[in-house]
């Protein structure tokens, strides 16, 4: 038995562990503690259902976008390969900078929420050793070491086997479904009390509707997290959607679930349920947990136990889901070397080790910053989701387009304009209503934007394939949102100084004895302030947004005629590297890439690779009796079923009926398997009298081979090997 370790994702997940695994990961603590108050304080219990049925419409249509690629593109991920695969390296790479971000900030979010969990339930038992305050957050030794060690039990658990975590996950997630509905089923049996006023009052019913909606990018990030386990599907890919929409409907309906049991009932000292939730900034204990509260008048300690652990399994699936999400869109970067290579090694068991202990070395100081400044991270997770979803729909309309599926134009654009409106939301606020991201996430975002920035400069520097830096537009576009974002950031903390400033201004004129309804002009000065700054915001916008159309249009003409005087200058050196034949590389091609490999196998800076020598069987009766026309197209069918195959190497034709395969990066990693599919599939032609190509392979040895001929002539060798099999098996042959 071979003790190699596997080279690629085994399959492994079935079904229902991809619903498991999707549900566990857009919920977590916040569904239970933080969602509902926030959506009561917001829309109230109509206004949030119907925004959270709006959103799920909304995220179906993104659905449809992810599974429509995770068909196209069957690899780890996620929206990362989908970019990179479509529109090119540098898509990818902003994909996966904010990917990361927002999977590792909800992971953080779980990790530190454990704290929270021992402070509402077990009272001061981890509150020992005290640090800090930081923004407002006392930072005790206690709480740190339990989110650490949920931290590092969690990725050590993660590494020791697939199939226990999708076990766990199914188990978990099927008892924190079954839990809220056994508390709501017992909240709407015994007669709840009552739910009015179904909005809040101070606004618009569509206002509040609407804003709940636009937030459902954060409220159901996590169940495209399958995307990045595509590799390991032991189902058909044409389920995936349904495993999709099975989940983003499940994870609504356990919003709605909650956020109703959170209003069926309160404290006897309150006169509603709106003058409740808005005091819970003021209350400790279950008190402070109105879904937890609920559950107690309710069922009593059993309520609140079955509850309390159903939020431990939510916590629980989110870090689990989150860790693996993180782990697959590490391995599939450092396959790309946008990572470290080692990050892609696999275990025996085909667990990508050390992606999750990078995710683990990327959070075990998170605790230290305080559960404020994760709050804010977390913020930053509804414009990466946004960001995320909007360039998902951008590949799938694209790909749609490239092979004429109806349907996914539609929900490709539908998705792109959809998540352009979520922007423009968030990032003017006060536009449609007061912001719903704190200042300091509009901050965050431009650090993070910036440090992308200075990694993606560290890439370029080691990029020897030069498969980055091909899209200036992307950049520009980054650096456009960084200085917008920054403008909005400047702004928000201007009107929070502001504020501040007119009431500690109130209060001095309170003291002093003036009428509070006096200073109401303090107020009215305040939305003056506010007009005035989105009237701003807007004017800037629209000057920022015309000079860089402006720019870009400029730019586009400048790299049109770059290109024509190249196309003019290069057109000899096409002629003689082209084979004007078949449209491949040609002999002249194939000597030049001989030479440079040769140099680099003297310098020793050769990456992996492999030669495969390829020969179409039967060309020369082809000819005799159909003649040379027909010979030509032989040649040119036996061209396609080549380039298909080894669809990420170059194919050169080096002989009339020779051709040679340079395979490098995915498509050597793959050989033996790519190399049988030749096989099999000439075999096939055999019986259906189609082209049949005889192919071997054989890869570079480092210490050995001093150039890249010797590993021609062992595939050369293998190539004649498996013709003689094909003509043993009834494959034409020269006479």
């Amino acid at each position: 038995m071979s003790n190699e370790r596997p080279r690629t994702l085994a399959p492994y997940l079935s079904p229902a562990g991809a619903w498991a695994l999707a549900l566990g990961t857009s919920l977590g603590w916040g569904s239970v503690v933080i969602t509902s108050n926030t959506y009561l304080s917001q829309a109230g219990p109509l206004g949030s259902v119907l925004g959270i049925v709006f959103g799920a419409l909304i995220m179906l249509v993104i659905s449809r976008n992810y599974a429509y690629l995770m068909n196209c593109y069957p690899e780890a991920g996620g929206a990362y390969a989908f970019l990179r695969d479509t529109f090119g390296y540098d898509h990818g790479f902003l994909t996966a900078w904010f990917l990361a971000l927002t999977y590792l900030a909800i992971f953080w979010a779980n990790a530190t929420a454990l704290p929270l969990f021992a402070r509402y339930f077990l009272g001061a038992l981890f509150r020992f050793g005290y640090l800090y305050q930081i923004f407002g957050y006392d930072v005790y030794l206690g709480e740190v070491l339990l989110s650490v060690a949920a931290i590092l039990l969690f990725i050590l658990t993660a590494t020791k086997g697939k199939r226990i975590i999708q076990a766990l996950m199914i188990g978990m997630v099927c008892f924190f479904s079954l839990a809220i509905i056994i508390c709501f089923a017992a909240a709407f049996l015994l007669k709840p009390g009552d739910i009015t006023p179904y909005f809040v009052p101070e606004t618009k019913a569509i206002s509040q509707i609407v804003r709940i909606a636009v937030i459902s990018p954060w409220a159901f990030i996590g169940f495209e997290n399958i995307s990045h386990a595509t590799e390991e599907f032991r189902f058909p890919h044409n389920r995936i959607f349904r495993v999709l929409v099975v989940s983003v409907i499940t994870t609504a309906v356990l919003y709605i679930l909650v956020t109703l049991l959170s209003v069926t009932a309160y404290p006897p000292e309150y006169e509603s349920w709106l003058a409740y939730i808005r005091d819970l900034g003021n209350l400790g204990g279950i008190k402070a947990l109105p879904a937890f509260y609920a559950a107690d008048a309710y069922l009593g300690s059993f309520g609140i136990l079955l509850l309390m652990l159903a939020l431990l399994a939510l916590i629980f699936t989110s870090l689990f889901g989150n860790s693996l999400a993180l782990s697959r869109l590490f391995y599939a970067m450092a396959k790309d070397e946008i990572l470290p290579k080692q990050f892609s090694d696999l275990t025996d068991k085909g667990i990508p080790a050390n992606a999750f202990f990078l995710v683990a070395g990327l959070s075990v100081l998170i605790p230290l910053v305080g559960r404020t400044a994760v709050g804010w991270i977390v913020d930053v997770t509804t414009v990466g989701a946004i960001l995320i979803y909007g360039m998902v729909s951008a590949a799938a309309r694209k790909m749609a387009n490239v092979r004429e599926d109806r349907v996914e134009r539609i929900t490709g654009m539908a998705g792109l304009v959809i998540m352009i409106g979520f922007g423009i939301y968030l990032f003017v606020p006060n536009l449609f209503g007061e912001s719903s991201m704190a200042t300091e996430s509009y901050f965050l975002f431009v650090v993070w934007g910036v440090i992308g920035f200075l990694f993606f400069r560290r890439i370029l520097q080691h990029d020897r394939q030069k498969r980055f830096g091909q899209s200036i537009i992307v950049w520009i576009g980054l650096l456009s949102m960084i200085l917008f974002v920054s403008l909005v950031w400047m702004s928000q903390a201007t009107l929070e100084v502001t504020h501040s400033a007119m009431v500690n201004v109130q209060d001095y004129y309170v003291h002093a004895g003036i009428d509070t309804e006096q200073t109401e002009i303090f107020w009215e000065q305040m939305e003056r302030i506010r007009r005035t700054n989105v009237r701003s915001i807007l004017m800037v916008v629209a000057l920022f947004a015309t000079s860089l159309g402006v720019l870009l249009s400029n730019f586009a003409l400048i790299s049109k005629r770059a290109k024509e005087s190249e196309r003019e200058l290069g057109i000899a050196r096409n002629l003689a590297n082209t084979d004007q034949l078949t449209g491949v590389k040609s002999k002249h091609a194939y000597a030049e890439k001989e030479t440079a490999v040769d140099q680099k196998i003297a310098a020793g800076e050769v990456e992996p690779f492999a030669v495969v020598v390829c020969d179409v069987n039967g060309l020369k009766v082809v000819n005799d009796t159909l003649g040379h026309k027909a010979g030509d197209a032989y040649i040119r069918s036996a061209c396609r079923m080549i380039c298909e195959l080894f669809q990420h190497s170059p194919v050169y034709r080096i002989g009339g009926d020779e051709f040679v395969a340079y395979l490098a990066g995915r498509d050597y990693e793959n050989r033996e398997a790519l190399l049988k599919e030749l096989h099999e599939l000439s075999v096939a032609h055999i019986a259906s009298k189609e082209v049949v190509v005889s192919g071997g392979m054989s890869a570079y040895l480092p210490g050995k081979d001093t150039s890249m001929h010797q590993a021609f002539e062992r595939a050369d060798a293998l190539m004649y090997e498996e013709k003689k099999l094909l003509k043993s098996l009834g494959a034409p042959a020269r006479t």
